[in-house]
């Protein structure tokens, strides 16, 4: 009998999402956990920088891709294509946040959830 891993589809979109960015060379990955933050909007951010606003719509592309792939489902919502310096995809329990270097700096998300639980990845 084979034993199978049985994890919370917000924590299964967060891996795919964190995939879909080291697909396209994104840069410090960060996931943070807010499941025991009873104020958050969502079980998992997913953060990452780009040098680019090219680089930026890539990554976007790519998580879409991967998510809809392993789940047939597009996000609830999205926004920042115009622009490329942030762009955000909603899947409920599970937002995505690939800024520009830059931006990221500026806005710093990391910082206001502090209370988050932190992983970090590598580019692939």
């Amino acid at each position: 009998m084979v034993k199978k891993k049985i994890v919370a589809l917000s924590t299964y979109l967060s891996e795919l999402a964190v995939h879909g960015i080291q697909e396209k060379k994104g840069e410090d990955i960060v996931r943070l956990d807010l499941t025991n933050i009873h104020t958050s909007v969502a079980d998992y951010f997913i953060i990452a920088s780009a040098n680019s606003g090219t680089q930026v719509k890539a990554i976007a592309d790519s998580v879409e891709k991967e998510i809809y792939k392993a789940t047939q489902a597009d996000p609830r919502h999205k926004e920042g294509f115009e622009t490329a310096d942030w762009i955000i995809l909603d899947y409920f329990d599970v937002v995505v946040h690939i800024f520009k270097t830059e931006k990221r700096h500026f806005y710093g998300i990391e910082e206001l959830w502090g209370d988050a639980e932190s992983t970090n990845y590598q580019s692939a």
